[in-house]
């Protein structure tokens, strides 16, 4: 109990300080930076970190299993081709299709982890490598054009009310999984299978179709992600997508949910996806002012030593308690 308790404690402190470092951040760029606070900057930063906020929500669930997906970013590409292939057919049609085909991928994920008691890292990197691969096979290799004759790239650059309808998408996501975590019986399953698979199977809880349900929600998400990369870029993307779960890890860890399992947050988990959004952000402003030339290909080094950083700061938090 009083494990719990602690674990408890580092998490809230984890969601509460990474609300701080973003509004310091948030504080910082409007001081330092022209432009920051603009329209435009704000709606590009929505519409293009509401991606890696909608597939940090589903590894969330997943990590508060115990489990892990790494086949995520893999997702997000196949599910951009098979909506840019279908965008002839109507926004609908291809929104529909795409996102239940990730949906699938997803459930496999998680049918195979449950049943056959697989460890979830070896199913979901062998589900990143058929994804990419069955991405850059439909794809031929290239990227694929959507139409734009039938509204399908209002999609991902639309707005509605002033607001990107990615962000809006990202909110909705978000406030549903809310729901789901806090106040549903399916939420408490997905922690408590976190804090102890074999006392959860002991007290009952329906171990299986709660991991089946949290990797084909993370499917889901993912598939969502890769249709409005593929409306907002105009193309369904077979090579995007690479590292993308290392940044929903970082963004879930970030947001104070426990990379063993048993604890998290929804609110944190979106705090951290836009805290590494936001840092990207302004070393592209920083770029801008020729002190530092950072290329993308450093976004994968920073992603990189941020996720190593506050796992140690987690562990040894941990540790002392």
């Amino acid at each position: 109990m009083t494990g719990t308790l602690q674990k408890g404690r580092l998490s809230l402190l984890a969601r509460s300080g990474v609300w701080i470092v973003l509004a310091v951040l948030i504080v910082i760029g409007a001081l330092r930076y022209d432009g920051f606070l603009s329209a435009y900057n704000l709606t590009s930063f929505l519409r293009y970190n509401s991606m890696f906020a909608l597939i940090a929500l589903g590894m969330a669930f997943v990590i508060m299993t115990g489990g892990i997906d790494l086949s995520v970013g893999s997702i997000v590409a196949f599910s951009s081709v098979v909506a840019a292939l279908l965008s002839p057919q109507g926004v609908w049609l291809a929104t529909l299709v795409a996102v239940g085909a990730a949906a699938v991928l997803g459930f496999v994920n998680g049918v195979i982890i449950s049943r056959l008691n697989i460890l979830p890292f070896i199913v979901t990197l062998a589900m990143m490598l058929a994804a990419r691969g069955a991405a850059l096979t439909l794809a031929k290799n290239q990227s694929v054009g959507v139409s734009s004759d039938n509204g399908f790239t209002v999609l991902g650059q639309g707005d509605w009310l002033g607001f990107p309808i990615p962000g809006w998408l990202m909110i909705a996501a978000y406030l549903v999984g809310a729901v789901v975590l806090y106040y549903t019986a399916f939420g408490r399953h997905v922690l408590a299978l976190g804090s102890g698979e074999e006392a959860s199977r002991l007290m009952g809880l329906p171990v299986n179709w709660v991991k089946v349900w949290v990797y084909t929600a993370s499917g889901l998400l993912a598939g969502l992600a890769g249709v409005i990369l593929a409306s907002q870029f105009g193309a369904g993307q077979p090579t995007e997508g690479l590292g993308w779960e290392l940044s929903a890890i970082a963004s879930v860890v970030v947001g104070g949910t426990l990379l063993t399992g048993g604890l998290g947050s929804v609110g944190g988990t979106l705090a951290g996806a836009l805290l590494l959004g936001l840092i990207f952000n302004m070393l592209n402003f920083e770029n801008g002012k020729g002190l530092i030339s950072l290329s993308s290909y450093w976004q994968s080094v920073i992603r990189g030593f941020f996720l190593m950083l506050v796992v140690i700061l987690q562990n040894r938090s941990l540790g002392r308690r």
